[in-house]
Parts: structure tokens; sequence; C-alpha cells
């Protein structure tokens, strides 16, 4: 296990493997600090192998790499960035890709998204901070045809940050300018009456269907679920799971959870949020990139479906693997049908091969431990994929963790 943190001036740091470091604590929260260490990344194409400049300049042997988890929240942690940045260096990762966590983490766009594959969202609509200086009062006069509460909220920060709750309209201009604080762009949205309910989901393996938990409930007794009650042990939050729902409704939930996973191109993982309210279930949002602590609501889903929270883990680096693996054979073969291609390029090396080349030449080729088989290469040789299954450990918030464990060949 390798963690991998990012200070807040950008700079990847060797981390101490503690987790406890990273413990929520509202009076000292948890920071990256700059060590004088550095991370250097593979290159491109090369091998699957991490170095580390020490402080003292020295640099350490190479660490290979199997998976990445991108244990990452808000701005260039679930956005896309990240996983752009990982799908450069040709580096397995767990969770959701660059379309879906990009669109999931601008709630503007998401609410897009979803209506257009007939999921119903929230009423409200979206305020540019130019809007809000140009025509303050045609922002007031359009929330005004919506009922109160409003709920006023960043489009593209998480955790409930810069998020308030509007009970009447003088306290409007206030909320626009916490929101505006975090992001340029702020949604009004209708509050909605009902039960909050959450639902996880998991993205199938490849050519599975995606799959979704029993939905669990929040329970508040507080004004709404903001980033004290979710993180640092407010009062009145209680986090219920199962939810107490009869089985239609349960059903529909799932199937909605489904839908709207799908409908993002989901494609790791991600918790979807309800109003289960009188005329029925309403997606709140997508977060792609959910609490992950062993009493956090995803995990806590899954248990209660009956995938324990070493299973859930094995799962998504089994199936970054999977995904890295069709990614790659998919490359591979493309090249293969040129008419000027002769054999594919090596494949990028590490304890875990996602997929390997036999020359034609190779006297006792091994057998090939993917349900795709071997295929002949013009020239001679043959094409055969690799699945390698990982056993996984749970991570820590604020880093990476680059996972290595060649016992579990």
């Amino acid at each position: 296990m390798i963690p991998v943190g990012i200070t807040r001036d950008g700079a990847f740091v060797l981390e101490e493997d503690r987790p406890e470091k990273f413990a929520m604590v509202a009076d000292a929260m948890p920071e990256v600090r700059d060590n004088g260490t550095r991370v250097l990344w593979p290159e491109a194409g090369g091998e699957r192998v991490l170095h580390v400049r020490r402080a003292d300049g020295s640099v350490s042997e190479p660490m290979p790499i199997d998976v990445v988890l991108p244990i990452l929240h808000g701005p260039h942690g679930e956005d896309g960035t990240m996983q752009g940045f990982l799908d450069i260096l040709g580096l397995p990762y767990a969770g959701c890709g660059v379309l879906d966590s990009a669109v999931c983490m601008d709630k503007h766009f998401m609410k897009v998204v979803l209506q257009a594959a007939g999921i119903p969202v929230s009423p409200g609509f979206t305020v540019t901070s130019a809007d809000w200086a140009s025509s303050p009062e045609h922002v007031r006069t359009s929330a005004a045809q919506y009922p109160l509460p409003w709920f006023v909220k960043p489009a593209r920060a998480g955790s409930s940050v810069g998020v308030s709750k509007v009970h009447t309209a003088d306290e409007l201009d206030a909320a626009l300018r916490v929101a505006f604080d975090e992001d340029d762009k702020v949604l009004i949205e209708q509050g909605m009456a009902g039960r909050e309910i959450e639902v996880a989901v998991l993205k199938g393996m490849p050519g599975e269907s995606s799959r979704a938990s029993l939905p669990g409930e929040i329970v508040l007794t507080r004004d709404f679920y903001d980033f004290e009650g979710k993180y640092l042990g407010g009062e009145g939050v209680d986090l219920v799971c199962p939810a107490e729902l009869d089985n239609a409704t349960t059903a529909q939930l799932r199937e909605l959870a489904v839908r709207a996973f799908d409908a993002v191109d989901g494609q790791g993982l991600a918790r979807v949020d309800f109003f289960v309210t009188a005329d029925g279930p309403i997606v709140n949002e997508l977060n792609t990139m959910p609490g992950f602590t062993p009493i956090s609501m995803f995990p806590q889903c899954w248990i209660a479906t009956g995938l324990s929270y070493t299973d859930l883990l094995t799962y998504l680096v089994d199936t970054a693997l999977a995904r890295a693996c069709a990614c790659r054979r998919r490359r591979l073969l493309a090249q293969i049908c040129d008419s000027t291609a002769t054999a594919p390029p090596p494949c990028a090396a590490g304890p875990f091969l996602v997929c390997g080349y036999e020359p034609a030449d190779d006297p006792d080729p091994p057998r090939s431990r993917c349900r795709a088989g071997t295929r002949e290469l013009p020239g001679g040789g043959r094409l055969r994929p690799l699945a390698a299954r990982l056993l996984a450990h749970p991570g820590h918030p604020g880093a990476h963790r680059a996972r290595t464990d060649p016992s579990a060949r």
C-alpha cells in the first residue's frame, strides 16, 4: 500500500500509512502537508511503477502499482481531473471515470442529464455570479416562483459546503453570497418535503448490469444535513439502514438509482440521494466518491444487502482491473486489425499484467486466465488477456492509495 497525499499547492507527497492522522476533528481538520518528498509518477506507456524523491534528494527503488484508489473529495478530486490524469498515465483506478465524475460534480449539468433521461429532480434554476451582479432583482423574482423554503447551493462544491437553507425571501441575498464564495455558479432549489433516502450503486463487471443496494435513510431532527451533521458528529442525525420502506417503494428506488447511474454513464460507484415525497421519489444528487468509512451510508447499504466492507473494497479493485483489461484489449485489438500491424507493443510491466503478449517461439506459453482466451496475431504469437484479483485494504481520507501486494498473485 503506497499512500500518496496532495498538498494545497498541488504537490504529490508520500504520506504516512496512518489512517488516524486523517481523523475528522472539528477544531483540527486533517490536512496533507508538504514533507519534502515528491512522488514521481510513471511515464505514459512505461512501466507501472512509482518512484519517490526523498527530502534529501535521493530517489527510492521503483514501487510497482496495480491499481489506484483516488480517495478524494471536491474539486480536482472527484470532478474528472484526477481521473483524466490517471487515464493519461495508463494507470488502472477504482471509481468513476472522467465524464461521469465531471457531470455529477456539476449539479446543474447532472440535473440536465437526469431530466433528459426522464428522471425526476428537484425544481429550481441556476444562477451565475454574472447574472446576480447584472440583475439581482430578476434572480429574486425567479426564486419567488417556488414555494419556500429554498436551498441555495454551489454547483460544484461537495459535502454541503456553502449550502444554505432559506426560510424567508430576505435571507436569499446572504445565502447567495455564501454560495458564490465557493463557486461562480449556484443552484436555487425548492425545498422538498419528504424522507431522505440513499441508495448505493456499483457498476457491474464488463458486460454486466449495474446493481443497487437496499436503501438507507437519513433521519434528521436538525434543520438540514449540513457539513457538521455529515462529518463532525453533529446532533440530530440518525442513519437507518436498511430503511423501513414497503417492498414496492424499495424496488422503485433501486431501479431508479440504477437508471440515474447509467444516465450519467457511471463507471465505478455512486451514492444516489433521493427525496421520497407524497408524489414519489425525486433524485437530489449523485455522489461519485461518497463517504467510505465503515459507518458511512454507502458501505452500510451494501453491508445490509449482504456485501461485507472487505468484499466491497475487493469488488472495487476487481472492477478497476477488469475495466483496464477491457480498455487495453480494445486498443490492442484495434492495432491487430490494422493491416500494417505485425505485433502489439509490449504492455506495461508490474506485479500484475493486465494483458500480456506471448511470442510465437514461446515453448511453454502460460494458460490464459481470462474468459476471452487467446487470439492469434499477424506474424505469429498470441494475445492473452489476464485477469488479476487483489485483496483490498481500506484507505483513508485525503490520500490516494496505489495498491501492491505480490503475495496476491
